[in-house]
């Protein structure tokens, strides 16, 4: 069923609701596809979409036909996300899920090619590794990144992966396409992912995904500690308990 918007209804509204359809869809939208659903006229929808690039709330994908949220739009998001009436319970998960494992864990999210650790619980062992809340990591070599690419749909995950630059970041980076494929297949299947000293020398993470209402992956709770506390087999016996936070997680998050 499309959305009915009216006629009477001002631009403001129409811009809102047509930013709202884009967010709808986990993939990038057309114009034409906007006007059907918003029963709205094609040239009335293509000034909107003009106006709304020209802000950065909407940006044109390479083909120049498909739609998705600009970096404005994404900033707003994070913004909203970030506000303390709003996070109070998301921190509190992340809190009680840090006391009871004793390392530090994160709640990260997807921001176009990159990761960002958006929310971070650190432990108070004298080693540990510090990256504060905002800090933008490489998907190909952490943990939360190589999630995001394993669970997003395989045609999304291609186009990224084409444009990405496998860097290596350590001599455990997998900067083969073809082995990093094989890698985020698996971690599709088990809906689990691990960082084995692939990002930092000496640090391991596992991950595990935020679903939304209509399960969407979000969002992916991590937890990650140095090896000479917890090698890679210690963080993977915590994965029913991260899988137990995450749920409670959906919980607090309106996505």
């Amino acid at each position: 069923m499309s959305t009915s918007v009216s006629a009477t209804n001002s631009t403001l509204l129409r811009a809102f609701a047509l930013i709202e359809e884009v967010l709808k869809e986990d993939r990038a939208t057309t114009a034409a596809e906007l006007c059907q659903r918003l029963d709205v006229p094609k040239p009335t929808v293509h000034r909107i979409i003009g106006q709304l690039e020209q802000e950065g709330l909407l940006q044109k994908e390479p083909d120049g036909r498909h739609l998705s949220p600009g970096p404005r739009l994404r900033k707003m998001a994070l913004g909203v996300l970030s506000q303390r009436s709003v996070g109070a319970p998301r921190r509190a998960v992340l809190q009680q899920l840090a006391d009871e494992l004793g390392e530090t864990c994160n709640l990260t999210l997807l921001d176009g090619h990159e990761l960002v650790y958006f929310e971070r619980v650190e432990t108070n062992w004298p080693v540990r590794i510090q990256l504060h809340p905002g800090s933008r990591m490489p998907l190909h070599c952490t943990a939360s990144g190589k999630l995001f690419l394993a669970m997003m749909p395989l045609y999304r995950r291609k186009a990224l992966l084409s444009g990405l630059a496998l860097t290596p970041h350590t001599r455990h980076t997998i900067t083969d396409r073809e082995q990093l494929e094989h890698e985020l297949d698996k971690i599709a299947e088990n809906t689990l992912s691990t960082d084995n000293e692939e990002l930092i020398e000496g640090m391991v993470a596992i991950a595990v995904p935020v679903y939304d209402q209509v399960g969407q992956v979000r969002a992916t709770l991590a937890v990650h500690a140095p090896t000479i506390r917890k090698p890679l087999s210690s963080l993977l016996e915590w994965a029913p308990t991260l899988r137990r936070a995450a749920v409670q997680m959906e919980k607090v998050i309106d996505f």
